[in-house]
């Protein structure tokens, strides 16, 4: 037997798959984050979502032949500042090989396709390698589509790949929930051999690892990033796009992350008017950066939801009670976190302006 089966076998792969997870919780307790039971708590519950989908990208949807669609991010597992806006869609493909992703159009008014080298087990990126914007997309007259997912151009509808690319992630955008319907879809290797080579001890070893991998680079990139925002708390002024593009971010946004802090007889208020854009959103996110949950409660709001002022412009209110603000934004229980507020496809990129004031 080789050492990896010998591993696999004895136990010791699943051990060093549980000591790797363990040292995960380095950034849990990283000096700068708040030792509050919520946080806390949420931290751990964290690094439990992260395993989940870790499992689920790196062992069980992870064969680039026979490739699935399933959520990275949803209701229940957050990363990076997940859209509460967003229905996403991610797929394990290959480089070397060729897709064919058939699907109906929907009612959206914003869809896109990409090709990703996910590197978040290795060094915390997901570069682009290959974009699809639904305005290029042509669709059928009964509101279906086909896509190819190639090296080479093929195709009406193409969305390129490179040689490292690993995933293909899409996008939904739903700012009526009520009223619009998301884009549904299918992949398929092109060529794929007629069913999957059974479970070997190499493949559920790497997987292991890489789960772990997964769970740690992904908890350290976001908590670094946090540390970042935390310099200028209350505001929203981050500039440089380079590094949420390279975590994957959509380069058709302009991203707004920041750190808020409030007493809870203090609330945050953000003015704004928005710019010429597709449309845009605000949402609270906690110190982990994953969107509160904004299935019970209002801890976003988007371009369609948003009360407007009289001269177009954006007053949203930040606090832990509703005051009878035009845009209440819940704090859910928190006293910190992150937040962020995004234009897509916007020509102008204005700053907000941003003051804590008594919630009185």
């Amino acid at each position: 037997m080789t050492n990896t089966v010998e591993r696999v076998i004895d136990g010791r792969s699943w051990a060093e798959f549980c000591d790797a997870l363990k040292s995960a919780g380095a950034a849990i307790l990283r000096p700068e984050t708040p030792a509050t039971e919520l946080d806390r708590a949420e931290g751990w519950r964290y690094l439990t979502r992260l395993t989940r989908v870790g499992l689920e990208m790196m062992l069980e949807f992870s064969n680039p032949d026979f490739p699935v669609f399933y959520q990275a991010s949803n209701t229940t597992i957050k990363i990076g500042a997940d859209n509460p806006d967003n229905v996403y869609w991610n797929a394990t493909i290959s480089g070397d090989r060729d897709y064919r992703l058939r699907g109906t159009r929907g009612t959206v008014r914003y869809l896109s396709f990409a090709t990703k080298a996910n590197r978040y087990a290795i060094d915390g990126t997901m570069a682009s390698t290959g974009e699809l914007d639904a305005r290029d997309l042509k669709v059928n007259a009964d509101g279906t589509f086909e896509v190819i997912v190639s090296r080479t151009r093929q195709g009406d509808n193409w969305l390129p790949l490179a040689a490292d690319s690993s995933m293909v992630l899409v996008r939904n955008t739903i700012l009526d929930r009520g009223a619009e319907t998301p884009a549904l879809m299918s992949i398929e290797r092109i060529g794929a051999p007629p069913k999957p080579a059974p479970l070997d001890a190499a493949r559920l070893e790497r997987a292991l690892l890489s789960t772990a991998a997964f769970v740690r680079g992904t908890a350290q990139t976001f908590a670094e990033w946090v540390r970042q925002f935390q310099a200028n708390p209350n505001q929203l002024a981050t500039l440089d796009q380079t590094p949420f593009f390279k975590a994957g971010g959509d380069p058709n946004i302009f991203y707004l992350h920041g750190y808020w802090r409030l007493q809870r007889d203090e609330a945050l208020v953000i003015d704004f008017t928005p710019p010429q854009c597709e449309f845009w959103n605000f949402q609270l996110d906690n110190y982990w950066m994953e969107s509160l949950d904004y299935r019970y409660a209002p801890i976003w709001v988007n371009s369609h939801t948003a009360h407007y002022n009289a001269d177009g412009s954006v007053t949203l209110t930040v606090a832990r009670e509703n005051r009878g603000f035009s845009n209440w934004i819940d704090t859910d229980g928190h006293g910190s976190g992150s937040m962020l507020l995004r234009w897509v496809r916007a020509a102008t990129h204005p700053l907000p302006r941003c003051r804590v004031v008594p919630l009185s």
